[in-house]
């Protein structure tokens, strides 16, 4: 996939039998309101997964279903509203072999950048032959969050 204009696609880092995908991405709309699109499961739905079940608290632990056989789960490992969420991540069934639940960490941190909120995004702890399907994944539900939360922008 191509990334967007609105979406900075930041080279993958490979260390030490371990990758990382890094994101950035600008959207028309306060810190609070994007940050609420990832702890709010009906808002999250919206631009990632079929079912979401999330309890975002330190310790507390998230299920994205994608579809059959494809359940992304993980820990929260810290919950700063509205700046800043970082939980492992890991899939349940399909992909369990390659990426387990809690073998990688996502971190988003978000700073205001005028009127809207610049999001950054690091996926590390990925072995090389996750990095193409997460990096695609990751391009593809960034583009989403940023079309669901400008079209729900007040004018």
């Amino acid at each position: 996939m191509a990334a967007e204009p609105h979406l900075k696609v930041m080279p993958n880092v490979i260390a030490a039998g371990a990758g990382e995908i890094a994101r950035e991405i600008s959207i028309d709309a306060p810190l609070e309101t994007v940050f609420s699109y990832f702890i709010d499961p009906v808002k999250h739905r919206l631009w990632q997964g079929t079912e979401v079940e999330l309890d975002p608290r330190p310790g507390g632990s998230f299920r994205i279903s994608f579809g059959p056989g494809y359940v992304a789960v993980g820990t929260y490992l810290n919950v700063e509203p509205p700046t800043r969420l970082v939980y492992t991540w890991g899939w349940a069934e399909e992909g369990s072999s390659v990426l387990p639940p809690g073998a990688s960490k996502v971190e988003f941190t978000l700073e205001p950048a005028g009127a809207g909120t610049l999001l950054r995004l690091r996926h590390s702890g990925l072995p090389d032959k996750a990095l193409e399907v997460h990096g695609d994944g990751w391009d593809e539900t960034l583009s989403e969050l940023h079309r669901r939360v400008a079209s729900t922008a007040e004018p």
